[in-house]
């Protein structure tokens, strides 16, 4: 994109945001540390600490919310986040609505992609799977099966919501893609990452899954040497994943656009 239609384009540009609200409550990647708030100073004093002024300590783990992975995440020696210019994280691209074709535990290929939008060499992709509905800030979700009769929605955000199959990462290189996006936990597939050894009887069901609709085993679909594609081709390309973005109802799933992912957290305390 050039200087003037650069200018122009953010000119008449709708913004949107697009991050999870974080927070205490906010789920982390399964595993990771959630995010802590600790006040060391109080304006009247604080239980082992201070007074005089408000003061926090806020930790997390980089995997909560709304959240970039850089190549450094999988390889010790490749970039970090802070290495990665903004023209890496900001450019045209396409927003594509998939809800409709996938449900628990499902693959979606790039012909599902391309079926919907046209995608450009060089593009950022964001894929609406729907499963942005299981985020901890959304609405909740009646379920007459669940405890309580609500849905565990942490469950459905980061162990069974689609993810690509065994091609779509060597489709996505040979496009030169500079980012993809998703509205759910992880743009792997989850249990094609360290959740199938974690959550077995999810393993189980996604598994069976798989057989009634592909007639292999996930062993097969997904061979130990493809575990966790994301991994290698993020060292390998450069190319940066953008995982739990929050879609609005308002929001268009289908025109293509000027995207940026900066993705700054709006935080809430308990």
């Amino acid at each position: 994109m050039g200087r003037e239609k650069g200018i122009d384009l953010l000119n008449s540009a709708k913004m949107y945001d697009l991050t999870q609200a974080l927070s205490i409550f906010t789920p982390p990647f399964p595993g990771e540390m959630p995010l802590q708030v600790h006040f060391f100073k109080r304006l009247t004093g604080s239980f082992g600490g201070g007074q005089g002024a408000n003061g926090q300590q806020i930790e997390w783990s980089n995997n909560t919310g709304t959240h970039l992975v850089g190549p450094r995440a999988f390889h010790s020696g490749a970039r970090a986040i802070a290495d990665i210019p903004l023209t890496d994280l900001s450019g045209e691209g396409v927003v594509v609505d998939i809800s409709e074709e996938v449900s628990d535990y499902s693959i979606y290929t790039p012909e599902m992609i391309t079926n919907k939008v046209d995608v450009k060499e060089g593009d950022i992709l964001i894929i609406n799977t729907g499963y942005h509905k299981y985020g901890w800030d959304q609405p909740d979700i009646p379920n007459p099966d669940a405890q309580g009769g609500i849905e565990n929605k942490e469950f459905g955000y980061y162990l069974r919501h689609p993810g690509p199959s065994p091609e779509f990462f060597q489709w996505a290189l040979d496009l030169k893609l500079k980012l993809i996006g998703v509205d759910c936990g992880c743009v792997e597939h989850p249990m094609n990452t360290n959740l199938r050894y974690m959550h077995t009887r999810e393993f189980e069901k996604a598994e069976a899954k798989l057989k009634e609709t592909q007639g292999k085993t996930w062993d097969e679909m997904y061979p130990p040497g493809v575990v966790s594609q994301t991994h290698p081709y993020h060292h390998a390309k450069k190319w940066a994943a953008a995982g739990g973005i929050v879609r609005r109802r308002d929001q268009s799933t289908k025109k293509p656009a000027g995207l940026d992912h900066d993705f700054p957290h709006p935080v809430y305390g308990s």
